[in-house]
């Protein structure tokens, strides 16, 4: 059997046709997670299902470090959608079903979406959930207040259906959590 070389991957700012943005929140989670770059993405989506994002579930490296709670559910959501990661639609699926709470602080997540030049991504994840239901946060807010950078090539980012399923999905469960609180 012969080993061949496999291609490396192309990073999501290559598929956009985006420049790398050097970026301070991966240096975050590269200092609260101890994980090598390479291993960060999963490091992020491991937090994400830990957090919630369970559509996700699967068996991780056991030698991936635990979540780090000083990392907040807006940064976990921005640093699954950073242009720097190795082109995935399962991380930014996560981060859309993560970022999907009731308790996500949408100032702070369009902050970070502009300091970490992700706003395609999550503008992206913001008109899906527009088709759903076009006042749920923090999605609203991100559609009002975000002014991408410019159009993303839609073929590298989730399929609108994949993201609206997410959103139907969760939708129940978040009515039923809904109600127990009221009553």
């Amino acid at each position: 059997m012969e080993l061949r070389e496999q291609p490396a991957r192309p990073t999501l700012a290559q598929k956009l046709g985006d420049v790398t943005h050097i970026s301070p929140l991966l240096r975050k989670v590269g200092e609260l997670s101890g994980c090598a770059e390479e291993q960060t993405g999963d490091w992020l989506l491991r937090c994400a299902v830990e957090r919630g994002a369970s559509h996700y579930r699967r068996s991780f490296d056991q030698e991936l470090p635990p979540d780090n709670p000083r990392l907040t559910n807006e940064e976990l959501g921005v640093a699954l959608c950073l242009p720097r990661h190795r082109s995935s639609p399962m991380l930014i699926r996560a981060a859309a079903q993560l970022l999907s709470s009731p308790n996500t602080d949408a100032k702070a997540l369009a902050s970070l979406a502009v300091s970490e030049c992700c706003e395609p991504v999550l503008l992206h994840i913001a008109q899906a959930a527009g088709r759903v239901d076009s006042h749920r946060e923090p999605w609203a807010y991100l559609r009002a207040q975000l002014v991408s950078r410019g159009e993303a090539p839609t073929d590298e980012l989730p399929h609108v259906p994949e993201i609206r399923e997410l959103f139907l999905a969760a939708q129940p469960k978040v009515l039923k959590l809904a109600s127990r609180i009221s009553s």
